[in-house]
C-alpha cells in the first residue's frame, strides 16, 4: 500500500495572501468515475475539482501535469458539506448548508480565471440546476443505480427524492425525528436506507416510497454529536454497514453491518476509540477463493471506516480483524471516504483540511471481482427496475473508439447557435495543425447540416482529443484538448455501434422552441436607469393614529408606511434577484415585477396601491395600501388567495416559508406559505403598545418585525424590549430586555462582530446592546442582584429559543445556566433542572404514557442532554456527589430494558 497526504489539496480563504490563509474544513470527497478527478467540498464554500494522477504519481506532481486543480466551483454561500458525482460521470451533485442542492455540468466555455482570486480554472463546470426544498443544511447526497434518482438529506429531518433525468422533486418522506446525516442505496435498486439523530436507520422500498423497516438496536446509546452518521451499502446487497454505533451501554464504539431482508443486526465491526463517522464499501465485489464459482458463500466486501479517532481502518468482511489500521491519520475527526471505481485507491478527507489517499497493489486486496460478476449476481435479487421515462438516457449515442479520452461530457446547449467548445459525440481533426469547428446550419426541416470550415493551426500539430462515453472507465490521456467544436444535433434515432435504435437522451434533441424560456414580461429591456421616487400622500386617506388609547377597535395604533412611487427589496437567498414595484401617481394602477440581472421573470398588476414588500427564496408577497395581501411564487404563481387583512399592513416580513404581518390597526398574522396555512390565528398586538410599553400620549411605534422560519414573529419595540407571540401559550411574551444588561453575567456588554455566526437570540441582544447603555457600576445594588438577574436571564433565554426554535442556542444556554446553578451551589433548582429533562422514571423510548412529558425538545433527546448537564454538575464543587448519584440513576433507567 502506497500512503500519500498532498498539502496542495486545501481549501481556504482566496481573499487573503498565502501567509494569512488558513486551512479550512474540508466535509467531502468523491471520486469521478473514470478516477481522473476528485471533488472536494470545503468550510470555504467552494467546490474544488483536483486531478488524481499528481496525487499518486510524484513525477506528474513535480511536472504539474495534468495540473493539480482543474476547477474551483462558487455558487454556494455556506460550507459545502457532500459532493457526489453521478454514476455516469456526466454531472456532479453538491448540497451544503445553504439549503440548497446543486446540480453542476461540464461547460468548456466557462474556462478562465476564477473571479476575485488568482486560480484559474483549467475545465469550466457551470450549474446546470438548483433544487432549493431544503428547510436546512443538507448534509448527504446519494445517486441510486443508473442514475434513477437523488437522494438528498438535512438537519431539517427531511429526505427529498429527485428524479435523476428531470431533476424533479419525485419523493418528501419526513418520518425522520431528528437531523438525518446519512444516506445510501441498495446496488440492486430495490430500497434506500438513511441514518439519523433519532437513533435510527430505516430502510424504504423504492417502489412505493414506504417504509420497509426501521433499526434501533446497535444507535440506542450512540451519542448525538457527530457531524455525519454516512452510511453504506455492500455492492453485493446483502448488507448495510452504518456509522455512530455503539456496544455495552455506549463505551463500546463500533460500526454496525445490518443483513438484508432481516434487517438485524448481529454483526459489529469493533476496534475505534472514538465515534465512527463515516462507511464506504469498496464498489467491487470480492471472492474468497478466486477459483471457485461465484456464489452467495464464495462472495465478500471491502469496507473503509473512518473515526472521530483520526483513523482510518479497512475489514474484509470474511475476516474478524481489519486489513489494515491507520492510526492518527489526520490531526482532527474524519468527515468523508471515497473508492476508486478499480477499487485500488482510497480517498479520506478531515476537518483538518487535508486530504490521504491510500493506493493498493491488486494481491493486496485478494480476490477482487470485475464489475460484471456483480451484475450478474444482483440480478438473482429478481427486482425488476421501472422503465426509463420515454426518451431519456444517461448514455451517449456514439460509443468512443480505443483511442479516444474519457471525460464527463457537456450537455447539449438549448441555443443552438452559441459554441460549445468541446464535443461530447467526438470528430477527429482532419488535417495535423489544424482545428475542427462544426458550424450547424439551422432549417425548419428533418435534417440538420453541418458545414466545416479548417482554421489556422492553434500552439502544436496534435490531433484534437475527444469527449468519450461516461458509462465506460479505464485510463485517461490527461493532456488538455485543444479542439474547440460545437455540440452536433443529430436526428432523432441514432444507431450504436451494435447497431441497434435507440431514443436520443433528451439532452440530445434539437429543439426548435426558442432558445430563451419564455416569461411574462421578459420581453421588456430593462434600462438600467435609477428610478424616481416620490411620495404620494394625496393618496392616503389614513385615520389618525390613537396616542395612549390602543383599545378602540378599528382605529389605527401604527402609521402606514408613507406611500412612494416605486419600492424594491433584494429577495433573500436568490443572488441579486429583486421584487419591485412601480405605483402609478394617480393610484389606480400598480405594477408588481420579479428582476434577475436585467430579466423581468415576471410581473403582475393590481388595483391598489403597494406599501410593503417581503420576499424570499420561496416566495414574495406584496402589502397594499386597501388592507389586501398577495402572495406569489419565484416564477410568479398565486399562492394563496388575495388575503384580506384586518387594516394596512404596516411591518411585513418573511423567513423561508413563513409570513407575518403587523397592521395598522395592530393585528397580527403568521402563514406557512408552504403548506398555506396559519401558524396560529391572528391576534392584536395592542397588549404591547399600552402605556407600559409606549410612553402615554406618544406616538405608537414598533421599531421592527421579523420572521423565524417556524413563524414565530420578532417584534422590537422603540424602547428596546424585544417580543414574540407563543402559540402554545396563546400569548405574546418577552425574548429580550435591557434589563438584563444591569446586572446578568451572561449578558455580553460588547457585540459580536460575525452576525452570521450568531444565533437569533444573541443577535436579538447584541442590537439590544448597541442601543442601549445599562446603568454604570457604582450603583448601589441589593444583595444577591447579580445571582438572581443572570438565573432570571439565562431561563428567559431557554424559553426564547424554544419559542424561536433555536436548537443550538438552546443547548448552549442550558449548559451555562446549569454551570451557574453549580457554581452558587442551588441544589433545589438543579433537583428540579434534572426532573424535567429525565421524564418519568418508568418512560421508555417508544411509549408515551405521560403526555405532559415530551422526550424531544427542539430536536434534542432531553436525556442526551440531561447527560451533559449531570457532567456539568460531577466537575462542580458543590454538587459532585448529587450529581453522580444521577448519572447513575440515569445509567439505570436507560440499560434497564437489556
Amino acid at each position: 500500500m502506497k500512503f500519500t497526504k498532498p498539502s496542495w489539496v486545501i481549501h481556504n480563504d482566496s481573499g487573503k495572501s498565502d501567509q494569512a490563509s488558513k486551512r479550512l474544513s474540508i466535509f467531502s470527497v468523491h471520486v469521478h468515475p473514470d478516477g481522473s478527478r476528485i471533488a472536494t467540498g470545503g468550510l470555504d464554500a467552494k467546490i474544488r475539482i483536483w486531478s488524481t494522477k499528481p496525487i499518486l504519481y510524484s513525477i506528474s506532481e513535480q511536472s504539474n501535469r495534468p495540473p493539480k486543480s482543474l476547477c474551483t466551483l462558487t455558487m454556494h454561500t455556506g460550507p459545502v458539506l457532500c459532493v457526489r458525482w453521478a454514476n455516469s460521470g456526466r454531472w456532479l451533485a453538491s448540497g451544503s448548508d445553504d439549503e440548497i442542492v446543486m446540480i453542476w455540468d461540464l461547460d468548456p466555455t466557462t474556462r478562465g480565471k476564477v473571479w476575485g482570486s488568482d486560480e484559474i480554472n483549467v475545465e469550466g463546470w457551470k450549474p446546470l440546476k438548483r433544487l432549493p426544498g431544503h428547510e436546512s443544511d443538507v448534509t448527504d447526497l446519494a445517486w441510486s443505480p443508473e442514475d434513477r434518482y437523488l437522494a438528498s438529506v438535512g438537519l431539517d429531518s427531511q429526505v427529498l427524492i429527485w428524479s435523476g433525468y428531470t431533476l424533479e422533486r419525485v419523493r418528501r418522506i419526513d418520518q425522520h425525528q431528528g437531523f438525518v446525516k446519512g444516506v445510501c442505496w441498495d446496488p440492486v435498486g430495490e430500497f434506500l436506507a438513511t441514518q439519523s439523530d433519532d437513533r435510527s436507520v430505516k430502510i424504504w422500498r423504492t417502489t412505493d416510497w414506504l417504509l420497509e423497516a426501521e433499526v434501533r438496536k446497535p444507535f440506542e446509546d450512540s451519542p448525538g454529536s457527530t457531524f455525519f452518521r454516512r452510511l453504506s451499502w455492500s455492492p453485493d446487497g446483502a448488507h448495510i454497514t452504518a456509522s455512530n454505533a455503539t456496544n455495552n451501554r455506549g463505551f463500546v464504539f463500533i460500526a454496525a453491518v445490518i443483513a438484508r431482508n432481516s434487517w438485524t443486526s448481529e454483526i459489529s465491526l469493533v476496534g475505534h476509540e472514538n465515534t465512527v463517522e463515516v462507511a464506504a464499501y469498496n464498489p467491487h465485489i470480492f471472492l474468497r477463493n478466486p477459483a471457485a464459482p461465484v456464489a452467495t458463500s464464495n462472495i465478500c466486501s471491502v469496507v473503509a471506516l473512518g473515526a472521530d479517532d483520526r483513523s482510518v481502518s479497512i475489514w474484509q468482511t470474511k475476516s474478524a480483524r481489519p486489513i489494515i489500521v491507520a492510526k492518527e491519520v489526520f490531526e482532527r475527526q474524519i468527515m468523508d471516504l471515497s473508492w476508486s471505481w478499480d477499487g485500488l485507491t482510497l480517498y479520506a478527507v478531515s476537518s483538518d483540511g487535508t486530504l490521504a489517499a491510500f493506493a493498493f497493489d491488486s494481491d493486496e486486496l485478494e480476490g477482487i471481482a470485475p464489475h460484471s460478476i456483480q451484475q450478474q449476481y444482483l440480478q438473482k435479487f429478481g427486482f425488476a427496475q421501472p422503465p426509463l421515462p420515454e426518451g431519456w438516457s444517461h448514455t451517449n449515442p456514439q460509443m468512443p473508439s480505443s483511442g479516444q479520452r474519457m471525460t464527463p461530457p457537456p450537455s447539449p446547449s438549448r441555443s443552438s447557435l452559441q459554441p460549445h467548445g468541446m464535443n461530447g459525440f467526438g470528430t477527429p481533426s482532419t488535417s495535423a495543425g489544424h482545428e475542427v469547428v462544426n458550424t450547424l446550419i439551422a432549417k425548419r426541416n428533418t435534417k440538420r447540416r453541418m458545414q466545416q470550415q479548417l482554421l489556422g493551426p492553434r500552439g502544436g500539430s496534435n490531433s484534437p482529443a475527444v469527449l468519450a462515453n461516461p458509462l465506460e472507465r479505464r485510463s485517461v490521456d490527461y493532456t488538455l484538448p485543444e479542439a474547440v467544436t460545437e455540440v452536433p444535433i443529430d436526428s432523432l434515432s441514432v444507431t450504436n455501434p451494435t447497431g441497434v435504435k435507440r431514443k436520443l437522451s433528451i439532452l440530445d434533441m434539437a429543439d426548435d422552441r426558442p432558445t430563451k424560456a419564455r416569461t411574462l414580461g421578459g420581453d421588456r429591456v430593462r434600462d438600467g436607469n435609477v428610478e424616481i421616487v416620490k411620495e404620494i400622500c394625496s393618496l392616503i386617506d389614513q385615520q389618525p393614529v390613537v396616542p395612549g388609547n390602543p383599545q378602540i377597535k378599528g382605529e389605527n395604533v401604527l402609521a402606514i408606511p408613507p406611500m412612494l412611487t416605486y419600492l424594491s427589496l433584494k429577495v433573500t437567498d436568490a443572488g441579486d434577484d429583486i421584487l419591485e414595484c412601480k405605483n402609478a401617481e394617480s393610484g389606480d394602477l400598480t405594477e408588481i415585477s420579479y428582476v434577475s440581472g436585467k430579466t423581468v421573470c415576471w410581473l403582475d398588476y393590481l388595483p391598489s396601491p403597494c406599501v410593503v414588500l417581503a420576499a424570499t427564496s420561496s416566495f414574495c408577497a406584496a402589502g397594499m395600501l386597501d388592507g389586501t395581501l398577495n402572495v406569489y411564487s419565484p416564477t410568479g404563481r398565486r399562492l394563496m388567495p388575495t388575503l384580506i387583512l384586518d387594516g394596512t399592513a404596516t411591518l411585513l416580513s418573511a423567513a423561508k416559508s413563513a409570513l407575518v404581518v403587523i397592521t395598522s390597526t395592530g393585528v397580527l398574522y403568521s402563514w406557512n406559505v408552504k403548506k398555506a396555512c396559519a401558524n396560529f390565528a391572528s391576534t392584536s398586538v395592542r397588549s404591547l403598545l399600552s402605556p407600559n410599553g409606549s410612553a402615554r400620549g406618544t406616538t405608537i411605534n414598533i421599531a421592527s418585525l421579523a420572521a423565524r422560519p417556524n413563524g414565530s414573529p420578532i417584534i422590537r419595540a422603540a424602547s428596546g424590549v424585544t417580543y414574540s407571540y407563543d402559540k402554545n401559550l396563546c400569548s405574546f411574551i418577552k425574548l429580550s430586555e435591557p434589563w438584563w444588561a444591569e446586572g446578568s453575567d451572561a449578558w455580553s456588554s460588547r457585540p459580536r462582530n460575525s452576525g452570521a455566526q450568531q444565533g437569533v437570540v444573541a443577535s436579538i441582544e447584541s442590537a439590544i446592546s448597541e442601543r442601549n447603555t445599562p446603568s454604570p457600576a457604582t450603583t448601589q445594588r441589593p444583595p444577591w442582584w447579580t445571582s438572581a438577574l443572570t438565573l432570571g436571564h439565562l431561563e428567559s433565554k431557554l424559553h426564547a429559543a424554544r419559542v424561536l426554535d433555536s436548537s443550538m442556542e438552546y443547548k448552549q444556554t442550558l449548559l451555562v445556566y446549569s454551570k451557574k446553578i453549580a457554581d452558587e451551589g442551588f441544589r433545589n433548582k438543579a433537583e428540579e433542572l434534572i426532573k424535567d429533562l429525565f421524564g418519568p422514571i418508568y418512560w421508555r423510548p417508544g411509549i408515551n404514557k405521560e403526555d405532559a412529558w415530551n422526550p424531544v425538545i427542539l430536536g434534542h433527546w432531553k436525556r442526551d442532554l440531561l447527560k451533559e448537564v449531570l457532567q456539568v454538575f460531577v466537575r462542580s464543587k458543590t454538587l459532585a456527589k448529587f450529581g453522580m448519584d444521577w448519572q447513575e440513576t440515569l445509567k439505570k433507567a436507560t440499560t434497564s430494558d437489556d
